[in-house]
């Protein structure tokens, strides 16, 4: 079983690595910003727009090793599942092509070298946590919400089990008022992130029903 862990993971993160190329490269596209009728009138909090991705990563990270644990089978398919929606996000963002919700369109023009740069330091997770880069080079990969699919997803899979829902219930809802709050996304990318979320849940387990009551089995310790 850990060999399906360790090749779910590599699936989940060459998606994230497919989906920043994606995202950095049309950084150089100039791209007009919308006018929001929701997003205008909630008030920017800047501290809130500068721990977000943590925020995120605290919602994310401890369900999704909760859940590989107690049930590996549903877990890997998370991952797998997340790794495809961040190419489906990638390639909507290429065809998308939305301005900055906040700010000039900086990164208009953006120099080969200079994306190259960036895809470089936002695949590398460490240095992304650890700096600046994804705010400096990512300002307009926008449709659809990541924050809303990744955490959105991770509550379709462990929806069915009760000892975890609420706990997903409401990192979700953080992470869906840190979007609000920090002017990260617009709304049409949330709700954008809702309807393409569920529907590629649907698509990729074609019997949720069926496969929750298949994931009803050992635990990690008992397969590993």
């Amino acid at each position: 079983m850990i060999w399906h862990i360790c090749g779910a993971w590599a699936v989940r993160y060459l998606g994230f690595v497919l989906m920043t190329v994606l995202a950095v490269w049309f950084e150089a596209r100039p791209a007009p910003h919308l006018g929001d009728f929701l997003v205008d009138r909630i008030p920017f909090i800047p501290s809130v727009s500068r721990w977000n991705y943590y925020l995120w990563l605290g919602a994310w990270m401890p369900l999704t090793f909760c859940i590989l644990a107690r049930f590996p089978r549903r877990g890997c398919r998370l991952l797998v599942a997340g790794g495809l929606l961040s190419v489906l996000r990638g390639l909507c963002i290429a065809a998308t092509g939305l301005g900055p919700v906040r700010g000039a369109d900086v990164n208009a023009g953006l120099s080969e070298a200079a994306r190259w740069d960036g895809i470089l330091a936002i695949a590398n997770p460490i240095k992304a946590l650890l700096s600046d880069d994804a705010f400096v080079y990512l300002t307009k990969d926008l449709f659809f919400s990541g924050h809303i699919a990744t955490t959105f997803l991770l509550l379709l899979y462990v929806w069915p089990h009760r000892g975890l829902r609420l706990w997903a219930l409401l990192a979700h809802f953080v992470v869906m008022l840190s979007v609000f709050f920090s002017h990260l996304h617009y709304t049409i990318d949330v709700i954008g992130a809702y309807a393409i979320t569920f529907s590629f849940f649907v698509l990729f387990e074609k019997d949720p029903r069926q496969s929750t009551m298949d994931d009803m089995g050992p635990s990690w310790g008992e397969l590993k």
